[in-house]
């Protein structure tokens, strides 16, 4: 009998283009088809995207859309994320769409809102 753990954590390494890879072969070799099932999963309230792995996004940017009325608690947390003088952290606060952080992970770019946000800023996270 097969080791079902091997084969997990064999089936757990593969990436994304390796994984459809690999559905196309099974459907070949069962003559069977893994799209009618999803479709059925998906009108039957299971998530869809369980029958297909999907890569998460890792890295995000974090922008500033307005610093608010309280522009110098703004610079002072931007010189705390970024290492700026106070002209280029001034300078940065008062540009829309100005980039504070890039390429950060989800918690310090979320952490990073979070921080912004406190001091009066409108931040987005892309």
């Amino acid at each position: 009998m097969a080791d079902l753990e091997k084969i997990v954590a064999q089936l757990s390494d593969l990436t994304v283009l390796e994984a459809a890879e690999l559905v196309k072969k099974l459907e070949e070799k069962w003559g069977v088809s893994a799209a009618a099932p999803v479709a059925v999963a998906a009108a039957g309230g299971a998530p869809a995207a369980a029958a297909e792995p999907v890569e998460e996004k890792t890295e995000f940017d974090v922008f500033i859309k307005d610093a608010g009325p309280k522009k110098i608690e703004v610079i002072k947390v931007i010189r705390t994320l970024v290492n700026l003088s106070l002209t280029e952290a001034k300078t940065l606060a008062e540009t829309a769409d100005g980039k504070v952080l890039a390429a950060v992970g989800k918690e310090a770019a979320m952490d990073a809102k979070k921080k912004l946000e406190e001091a009066g800023a409108n931040i987005e996270v892309k």
